[in-house]
């Protein structure tokens, strides 16, 4: 994954995607599960906020998680191997790049990556040459326009903005999670279904205010405030009276909404 990853690298940001990986297990995963013995790569594996999970759910599949940053792919593993699963292994790979060969697998997982390339049809097209026929692929992307709040705010919404810009000139996209369907049937895969999947946090739901609107979502946002005030984005007060509002729908009378978007796509079978 040679683009640019926005949100940087720092322990801050690890902590904030396993916070986003504990409160969505559900909401993702609840179908997603592979069959005893068969192989999945797992690309832009990260800390390991994903593996775990897949690790978890399919414990008698193999996974090969991949990530282009080194530091990260140590992470995931320091992860894995302390949540006692012993059916992974990690390897630092660009997607560009991958050193596998072709039809390798019998699965595909991807989650929030495709966001950050600026070639992701190419990518998803790689990914589905190392697929078996009739394997499937799994994609999982989110998309920052589907944010909706109350009480709504004018400041908050231009923050988000900045995730969108900032996206945007590192070469990725903020807004794919609506394109899925057509950037997995350009990249050649068949019988391709997306599901959305929205996140709906009122105080009723008291893991989601704190595991989803203030510990992933406005801590996303808040992380960006030096990048965007640096690119003249969003001048700083009103980036500050931003992230205030988007803490404040967390609040007693607060509401805070995102999709996700999960597509599932099939290898051509062999005729």
């Amino acid at each position: 994954m040679s683009e640019a990853y926005v949100h940087g690298y720092h322990q801050r940001e690890n902590e904030r995607l396993q916070d986003q990986a504990g409160t969505l297990v559900d909401l993702l995963h609840s179908d997603t599960a592979y069959p005893s013995g068969s192989t999945i790569l797992e690309v832009g594996c990260g800390v390991g906020a994903q593996t775990v999970t897949l690790a978890r759910r399919s414990p008698h599949a193999r996974f090969t998680s991949v990530d282009v940053s080194a530091d990260s792919v140590a992470e995931a593993k320091r992860r894995t191997d302390a949540a006692g699963f012993t059916n992974v292994q990690f390897q630092e790979a660009d997607i560009f790049a991958l050193p596998f060969a072709t039809e390798s697998f019998d699965h595909v997982f991807v989650c929030f990556v495709l966001e950050h390339l600026s070639r992701p049809v190419e990518a998803l097209a790689i990914l589905n040459r190392l697929l078996r026929p009739g394997g499937t692929m799994t994609v999982i992307e989110g998309d920052h326009g589907s944010t909706y709040f109350h009480p709504d705010s004018r400041a908050a919404r231009m923050a988000i903005q900045c995730q969108v810009e900032l996206q945007r000139l590192a070469g990725g996209n903020a807004l794919i999670g609506r394109q899925l369907y057509p950037l997995m049937v350009e990249a050649g895969l068949e019988t391709v279904h997306v599901s959305p999947r929205m996140v709906y946090v009122d105080s009723s739901r008291h893991d989601l205010v704190d595991g989803f609107t203030r510990k992933t979502f406005t801590a996303m946002i808040e992380g960006l405030r030096e990048s965007a005030i640096l690119a003249g984005i969003i001048d700083p007060e009103t980036f500050d009276q931003g992230v205030r509002d988007l803490r404040r729908t967390a609040d007693g009378d607060g509401v805070f909404c995102y999709t996700f978007f999960k597509g599932v796509g099939e290898k051509r079978r062999r005729t």
